[in-house]
């Protein structure tokens, strides 16, 4: 398919009759690939609770020696991949027409998986033999077979972006859905891998996928397609802005228009001669009804870290000329005031703009949270659990950008994120590593930029600055920038979600971290990051060696 064939009159013309379709569908209550597919381009559909209260699980090769928090020793266990079948890092073996088949997920009930991962055996090329084979509702045929990474890398049945080649990795999150259940097997031992899936309530209504619906469907995936990569086609609203000099220690803010009402973008222009540790000193602040919920650094709340460093996603983006840009759907009732606070010691020149749309507030609208959480310095040893965030109450957990400062050449980000949803005593999502998290792989060797609409690297110091001479390719030295935000893949909760990352590098050192959190929530639902100016103004340096 040539995704950028489509023009934006027939985009604009499909987007209609696939809302009129979604409209129909979810009235009838029944799930399917194409109202998914309507729904990952749907970002309005994000700031409402989900219709259907699914909740977020995944099956990975995650060590299976961490089963207790507090045996600190087999907690940080990194035997999170499997050599030979002896591993276990899988649910089991079995044996079809005389061949063996490594099962690594057997979900049963109604389900959509929205994501999966996988690594290249081999740090250089995507080869590998093993087969990868997808079972739905019981089926002796498996409905989706093919070339483990290739069918799912953007070079096999689904297309770029839906699935692409990251760094070392091939990544998919073209939804497949079942009725009954699902059971994934690949035929040779598995390596490392992560299927993140929708586990929905008993009861719930959903169309299989099928081949013929897949190619029936050809003309919206398209679409879909298309517009993931042209995030701005669907940008409509009235325009506030603010043009001028920010004194230091000061705040500029505006107000938008009163009653009910979303923002739909979020524009921050700097003056070209900023200064990177401006994206960290300035801090954004967005108040709806009278209640903050928006308190973050602007590098880490448009996901370019520290500096201006280009990027482009669904949500968010950086241009060249250093303007930034969110598209997230922020709704509220009656009013709303954005604000950017100057921490720095420098007058800064500003662009803020916000485009206001149309909202009808109902009982699942929800306020868009962010926040930001730093620390400088963090001891990696012993190894330890970095609460990325505490959330009370219900709400949709939708990405984040984390920022860290490796202060050695080694490699620092093995930790597996660990996500607790609604009081679990296990986390339903158990990782393999931080990279893995983002959506890459041999993180120690992958710090090359890379973008795709839903994750992204846009920034990572190759060589140490102080040596550009420096040619060792596993040298990540000095400060990273990770994103991920989500659709389909939205971690929907009732009652609280914990958010954990590892803190597992392999030297015994001090590193820093900074991650910006996104979410939905209800005006009752709390978080434990609250504004810490200190440790915004806590940045850390690299080492001079």
């Amino acid at each position: 398919m040539n995704l950028r064939s489509v023009s934006s009159t027939i985009i604009v013309f499909i987007s209609l009759i696939m809302a009129h379709e979604t409209a129909f569908s979810q009235s009838k209550k029944v799930i399917s690939m194409e109202t998914l597919l309507n729904e990952m381009i749907d970002r309005e559909a994000v700031a409402r609770f989900p219709q259907t209260d699914f909740r977020l699980k995944q099956a990975s090769s995650y060590s299976r020696l961490s089963t207790n928090a507090e045996d600190t020793v087999t907690w940080f266990s990194n035997k999170d991949f499997n050599s030979n079948e002896t591993d276990h890092n899988f649910i089991r073996i079995e044996e079809r027409d005389g061949q063996k088949e490594w099962v690594l997920m057997d979900h049963e009930g109604a389900g959509t998986i929205v994501r999966t991962w996988m690594p290249w055996a081999t740090d250089s090329k995507p080869e590998t033999n093993n087969r990868i084979r997808i079972y739905l509702d019981g089926a002796n045929k498996p409905v989706i077979e093919g070339n483990m990474l290739g069918l799912l890398d953007g070079t096999g049945l689904f297309p770029y972006p839906f699935a692409h080649q990251s760094l070392r990795s091939a990544v998919s999150f073209f939804p497949i859905t079942y009725a009954k259940s699902c059971k994934i097997t690949v035929t040779e031992c598995p390596f490392f891998y992560q299927f993140t899936y929708r586990e929905y309530p008993k009861g719930t209504h959903v169309k299989t996928f099928t081949m013929a619906d897949y190619h029936a469907a050809k003309k919206q995936i398209e679409t879909t397609g298309y517009t993931l990569l042209h995030p701005d086609i669907m940008a409509l609203g009235k325009k506030n802005s603010f043009t001028g000099m920010i004194a230091p220690k000061a705040t500029q803010s505006i107000t938008l228009p009163k009653g009910q009402a979303a923002i739909k973008t979020l524009s921050v222009k700097l003056a070209n001669d900023a200064t990177p540790e401006i994206t960290r000193k300035v801090v954004i602040k967005i108040t709806f009804d009278d209640h903050e919920t928006v308190w973050c650094p602007i590098g880490d709340f448009f996901g370019c870290g520290i500096g201006l460093n280009p990027v482009q996603g669904w949500y968010s983006s950086v241009t060249e000329d250093g303007t930034m840009t969110c598209r997230w759907v922020m709704p509220y009732k009656k009013t709303a005031k954005i604000a950017l606070l100057n921490l720095s010691h420098e007058p800064i020149d500003v662009c803020l703009s916000a485009t206001v749309g149309k909202w009808q507030w109902d009982a699942a609208s929800m306020y868009f949270n962010a926040a930001w959480h730093g620390q400088y310095p963090v001891a990696t040893r012993p190894y330890s659990d970095w609460n990325y965030v505490t959330l009370k109450g219900r709400g949709v957990y939708v990405g984040d950008a984390l920022t860290v400062m490796n202060p050695v050449e080694k490699w620092w980000g093995e930790g597996d994120e660990k996500i607790r949803v609604d009081d679990e005593k296990f986390p339903s999502i158990f990782g393999t590593g931080t990279e893995d998290y983002y959506g890459y792989s041999w993180g120690g060797k992958s710090t090359g930029f890379y973008e795709h609409p839903f994750h992204a690297q846009p920034f990572s110091h190759k060589y140490n600055k102080l040596n550009p001479k420096t040619t060792n390719e596993k040298n990540t030295l000095g400060f990273s920038t990770e994103t991920r935000t989500r659709s389909l893949d939205v971690m929907p909760f009732g009652k609280s979600l914990h958010f954990d990352m590892e803190i597992w590098s392999w030297t015994d050192c001090e590193m820093g971290y900074g991650v910006g959190l996104y979410w939905y929530g209800d005006a009752t639902t709390t978080s434990n990051r609250i504004p810490d100016e200190k440790e915004v103004l806590n940045v850390p340096q690299v080492p001079e060696k």
